[in-house]
């Protein structure tokens, strides 16, 4: 199967076939492959069925339950048959850059791809919980106002590899091997870091089947969210596929605002997008939609646009969450954070109405971590940030 290169543009992607990057030692990464692509690459690589569906059953237990990485220390394989895999076969993880730890336990790891390509995953660390923000695309098309990653060109689309190896990555420096569903740090998954999840579906879709496998990383899908900002056509597709929790990125109630910070709502308008909210297979009041909000000074935090906001749930009948997002600023970026007053008062206003509308506590902003700061290493003006200049330009010329 070839992953997919999106090129970047306003509104949508355009899918274009791009080989993937073979790791130089010519050996096959494990790493990412379901339980009948392993048998399969076993069996191609010359073990008779029976013998290769029986280590591939071996192989996947050794992997994602105990998080082994060297097949000298699978026990229950044959000490003459482990050479042999070895010299074909890896069990890799990303090539750590550079990792940072925040003053409030926050950490954020830069990581890089076969090809070269940097991308990023956060940890959050609290009491109760811990998540960890996996990133879907180096880069992103979306072209959000707000977000930093979205002045990134989209520069390719992570394989489920990559995807499954940021877990793994995670529980190796969190020390969580074997694997276990009590009393681990890590015990929540957000797909909120880099990129556009249902424009990746298929990977993403494949790397969480991974993840929720009983057997393996065994995460249940109760405690994971995949947030979109509207792809509308995958929505109901994500949310028979995989089944995960859906979150949002709404942002805004009015399509002038909206058009402005999420390109995305010139093709897929809020009405059609929180149509799609309410067709979602499985949501109800146990497993709320969580919609993100992003409080933006004078932009979208007046009383009305809570009112509106309110007032387009209840229309909706939907089981709603939102999360009010303090704006986290960025170099260059074009807005401010509303007041704590003004992001108070909004979240007064849901409440009081019926539903929970929490003010997220921005985690990680010392080490640029916090939701809608992440973007990899410098670069040179992208297409996108150009973009934004010239309609800057154009804008304060009248």
């Amino acid at each position: 199967m070839t992953p997919t290169m999106q090129m970047p543009g306003h509104i949508d992607p355009v899918p274009v076939p791009r080989a993937a990057t073979a790791r130089a030692d010519g050996r096959i990464d494990l790493i990412g492959l379901a339980r009948d692509q392993i048998r399969d690459t076993l069996e191609a690589a010359g073990l008779e069925p029976r013998q290769a569906r029986l280590r591939a059953k071996q192989l996947w237990h050794w992997i994602y339950n105990r998080g082994v990485t060297d097949f000298s220390l699978m026990t229950d394989i044959a000490k003459a048959q482990q050479p042999w895999l070895a010299e074909r076969f890896a069990i890799g993880r990303p090539e750590v850059v550079e990792a940072q730890v925040s003053s409030d336990g926050t950490r954020k790891w830069l990581l890089c791809s076969d090809d070269g390509q940097d991308y990023e995953m956060v940890f959050i660390p609290d009491a109760d919980r811990g998540t960890l923000c996996v990133s879907s695309q180096v880069g992103c098309t979306l072209n959000c106002r707000f977000c930093h990653t979205g002045t990134m060109r989209l520069v390719r689309n992570l394989t489920a590899g990559e995807i499954v190896g940021q877990v793994m990555l995670a529980r190796d420096a969190l020390g969580e091997w074997p694997s276990q569903p009590e009393g681990r740090l890590l015990t929540n998954i957000v797909m909120m870091g880099m990129g556009e999840p249902l424009y990746n579906f298929d990977n993403v879709r494949d790397a969480l089947r991974i993840v929720m496998d009983g057997d393996g990383i065994a995460l249940s899908k109760r405690r994971i969210t995949l947030s979109t900002a509207g792809v509308v056509p995958k929505m109901a597709q994500a949310g028979i596929e995989i089944g995960v929790n859906l979150a949002v990125s709404l942002h805004a109630v009015t399509k002038e605002v909206r058009d402005e910070i999420v390109p995305l709502n010139r093709k897929y308008g809020i009405e059609e997008l929180l149509q799609a909210c309410a067709d979602y297979p499985g949501a109800n009041n146990a497993r709320r939609i969580t919609f993100e909000y992003v409080m933006l000074k004078d932009r979208n935090d007046s009383d009305a646009d809570a009112r509106e906001l309110v007032r387009l749930l209840r229309k909706y009948r939907l089981p709603a969450k939102v999360n009010l997002i303090p704006f986290n600023p960025w170099p260059g970026a074009p807005y401010e954070c509303s007041t704590p007053e003004r992001v108070q008062r909004f979240s007064d206003i849901v409440f009081e109405a019926g539903i929970s509308a929490p003010v997220r506590t921005p985690r990680g902003r010392d080490i640029m971590a916090a939701c809608g700061q992440l973007k990899s290493a410098a670069q040179k003006k992208s297409r996108a940030e150009l973009d934004r200049l010239v309609e800057e330009k154009q804008a304060a010329l009248g």
